[in-house]
């Protein structure tokens, strides 16, 4: 059983597209801020780089068990008021929104570890059904418009989150001593700022968008016939599309490098392009990382800018080639920083990056949602999450080793390593994705 809507579809003007997507904004603006800093606050509070994927396993693990579930229940859920996907919204807001507040408070690894942990699967409840979300209330044409809007707000965002902290620093005087728990006040108020951001931006969405109702009048009824939600999960596993098979594997390369990068990027400018310790130079250190953040956020503004000219590429490569060939830009851009002496480089290295990050948020999802059934689109958009998320836990429990015995705790070495996995996943994309003729 399930509550989505089956008929035509209206077309939505700018504004009406632009309402759905803007939560999307305090999202990203949360995600970054934990993206950019967790493996520095982590470094500040005393953990060494070979620990660092490890203590990153709450992202990929909560996305893994929590995705699938938040999907199958907005498939089947209708408030009357809030619809079917903005009830999660709520919910996941306001409890992301307390956890980024309390982040940069934790005074010892383990406390960062578990905020970490809940922080990510508040997020994965607010963020699983906007995936949905647009395939529920666009049609096929307008699908790829939908989610670059979604790629330009994730690029907004991340911009502004990633000069954040410098911003506090250079406008407004605030301090980059550590705090009372180890972190420095200018990332501290970064986070609170980000807890307003997002609570506000996604209760935007709530209150300015509407979805479609169920189509069928008898849906409360035969949702209490329905399958359990572990046997749904199960059921989609094994029978997804041949297109989300081939998908998944472009997937399954994708992420793990882009996990390498927010591992070890920040860090590794901050200690071997600027030559700063988290303990012995953290001035140095916390300059450096501002600076990889800036840089980032360059990467952010890129994915912007380049958000608006992907309906335009689509039309003219089709959804494959553009995502082939942006990721073998963003490829090149990360292996390119292991060989950078001149940190202004940086910012060209990550705006290609960026450009892969634009179709990386869209293109994959656009390319889903026209071969999956309507009537599970959330949970099949949680399944797909598996691609990224278990390549992740490998990372996450391996890498760890790796850079220990064999890359010597280098940490641009690993970024690089993160780049050639990118690289592996546009000749795939290319040469194994069919795209679905309109």
């Amino acid at each position: 059983m399930s509550t989505a809507y089956t008929g035509n579809k209206a077309k939505l003007n700018f504004w009406q597209i632009w309402n759905m997507c803007f939560g999307f904004f305090g999202i990203q603006f949360g995600w970054s801020l934990q993206m950019g800093n967790m493996s520095a606050i982590y470094e500040f509070l005393g953990a060494s780089p070979e620990q660092i994927p490890g203590l990153w396993l709450a992202a990929p693990m909560t996305g893994l068990l929590v995705q699938p579930i938040v999907g199958y229940l907005s498939d089947r859920t209708w408030h009357p008021t809030l619809g079917r996907r903005r009830p999660f919204f709520l919910i996941g807001a306001i409890l992301s929104s307390i956890a980024l507040f309390y982040m940069p408070n934790a005074s010892a690894i383990w406390m960062a570890a578990g905020t970490l942990w809940i922080l990510v699967s508040c997020i994965n409840i607010t963020m699983e059904p906007f995936r949905a979300f647009v395939a529920d209330n666009l049609d096929e044409s307008q699908q790829s418009y939908g989610y670059a809007m979604q790629s330009m707000f994730i690029g907004a965002a991340s911009f502004i989150a990633g000069f954040l902290p410098g911003i506090l620093v250079s406008w407004f005087g605030v301090s980059r001593e550590k705090g009372a728990g180890g972190i420095p006040q200018n990332i501290m108020w970064s986070f609170y700022i980000g807890s307003a951001v997002f609570l506000l931006a996604v209760l935007y969405t709530v209150f300015k968008s509407r979805e479609y109702p169920p189509s069928d009048p008898n849906w409360k009824e035969k949702r209490q016939q329905d399958t359990p939600g572990w046997k749904e999960v199960l059921k989609a596993i094994t029978q997804m599309p041949d297109a989300m098979k081939r998908l998944a594997v472009v997937q399954f390369l994708t992420w793990p490098g882009l996990f390498l990068m927010w591992f070890y990027y920040s860090t590794g400018v901050a200690s071997s392009i600027f030559g700063g310790d988290p303990i012995t130079n953290s001035d140095r250190y916390t300059e450096g990382l501002e600076y990889a953040n800036a840089t980032s956020a360059i990467l952010n503004l890129v994915t912007f800018a380049f958000s608006f000219t992907i309906p335009f590429w689509v039309s003219k490569l089709g959804k494959k080639w553009t995502h082939s060939l942006c990721l073998l830009l963003g490829g090149l851009g990360l292996i390119s920083v292991h060989y950078v002496d001149n940190p202004s480089w940086l910012y060209l290295s990550m705006g290609m990056v960026g450009i892969a990050w634009a179709s990386i948020l869209s293109m994959p999802y656009s390319l889903l949602a026209g071969v999956i059934p309507q009537e599970k689109m959330g949970i099949y958009m949680g399944v797909f999450n598996f691609f990224i998320v278990l390549p992740e836990i490998i990372a996450a429990l391996t890498f760890g080793k790796i850079m220990e015995n064999y890359l010597g705790n280098d940490r641009l070495l690993a970024v690089l390593i993160g780049g050639v996995l990118l690289l592996s996943a546009a000749v795939v994309c290319l040469l194994f994705v069919r795209e679905r003729k309109s």
